[in-house]
């Protein structure tokens, strides 16, 4: 049923909203920048700024879309991912124990239903050592984990976009929008003296809690709306906000309900490279449309993936006709994922993304 376009459109469920083209550019548009005005967003789309601030509300409230500022996981000193294994039953019951904690930033469970995975981001190695050495051990219902460090990301880079959606931005509205704010873009640029910046150069500090707090809620929140929720003045919050973004201490990212989109086998993908070809094999596989992380890892594969795809048979090809032609792929193990429970610190609504505006 297609939806009309009214003031009463933020109210539609999710499932009676029709993604037409307009929806599509506007969600790449804000993988490009995802701080972008809607004046800026909508002269990139050639649209009106009435037009495409209604259509990103309905998608928001739908639980479609969201943006959100989050710090670099680079900063933490452990990046890893945990497979565990939980006897019959106590699947849900870990993976929302998993998700509950503040350093789990990613929580799925696979279609078998007996394997919990997790993306963990520890501040200390005493408190991963907590959780590995004591807490998942001690858990009766978990009968194996398994764990991989995070060693080198090769998906998000300066113009990281999910190719996999339809209508991608043209140069034309590329050039429009500017240089944006995609995923770890700062991360990797350097100053007027040459030299490479990192997360040092403006490092979170507790005095940006309560602005983080606010950005991982609302990553569009207005500089009026952060200055309220830190007791700033704008300006004082504009200066810190793209302090930290171009120290590449926090960065800019859009989270989606790929369901709600229409891709409905989201997978993760175990694979074992040659260490020669690791590097190749990672950066090609990033490239991919279906791709939408992808990073070498320790542990019994040396690689990692997760894929978007329509469907079962989407998923077949996919397989099949890419990742089986890669030279030096030597072993994959593919883990469809039965439901997420968590992404990028977000606890989800069934398939939805939740409300910022509903969690005050």
């Amino acid at each position: 049923m297609k939806t009309r376009e009214s003031s009463t459109d933020s109210l539609v469920p999710a499932e009676t909203i029709t993604i037409d083209r307009l929806d599509r550019k506007l969600v790449h548009a804000l993988f490009h920048d995802g701080r972008a005005s809607f004046r800026r967003l909508a002269d990139a789309l050639g649209s009106s700024e009435q037009t495409v601030a209604r259509r990103y509300r309905r998608l928001r409230e739908a639980g479609i879309v969201r943006v959100v500022v989050v710090p670099d996981p680079r900063r933490y000193p452990e990046n890893m991912f945990l497979r565990i294994r939980v006897q019959p039953g106590a699947t849900v019951a870990v993976a929302r124990a998993m998700a509950a904690r503040s350093d789990v930033s990613w929580v799925t469970v696979s279609s078998g239903a007996s394997e919990v995975t997790c993306a963990l981001r520890s501040a200390s190695p005493d408190a991963r050592d907590a959780l590995l050495l004591q807490g998942l051990p001690r858990a009766g219902q978990v009968t194996d984990v398994r764990t991989s460090t995070l060693l080198h990301v090769y998906a998000e880079t300066e113009d990281d976009e999910w190719q996999g959606l339809p209508d991608g931005l043209t140069e034309k509205e590329r050039a429009a929008l500017g240089p944006g704010t995609a995923r770890m873009r700062a991360a990797s640029s350097s100053d007027r003296s040459g030299r490479t910046r990192d997360a040092t150069d403006a490092p979170v500090g507790p005095e940006d809690d309560a602005l983080l707090e606010a950005l991982a809620r609302d990553g569009r929140a207005t500089w009026a709306a952060l200055a309220g929720r830190t007791g700033r003045s704008e300006s004082q919050v504009a200066r810190r906000l793209e302090a930290l973004l171009e120290a590449g201490a926090v960065f800019v990212d859009v989270e989606i309900a790929p369901k709600l989109l229409g891709f409905r086998t989201w997978a993760m993908l175990w694979i074992s490279a040659a260490p020669s070809a690791l590097e190749r094999v990672g950066l090609e596989i990033a490239a991919h449309p279906e791709c939408a992380f992808a990073a070498a890892t320790t542990g019994p594969t040396n690689l990692v993936a997760s894929v978007l795809c329509r469907d079962n048979d989407d998923l077949y090809r996919y397989m099949t006709r890419r990742i089986g032609t890669i030279d030096g792929v030597r072993d994959v193990e593919v883990v469809p994922s039965m439901r997420v429970v968590k992404q990028q610190g977000s606890l989800m609504d069934g398939d939805r993304l939740p409300d910022p505006l509903a969690e005050r």
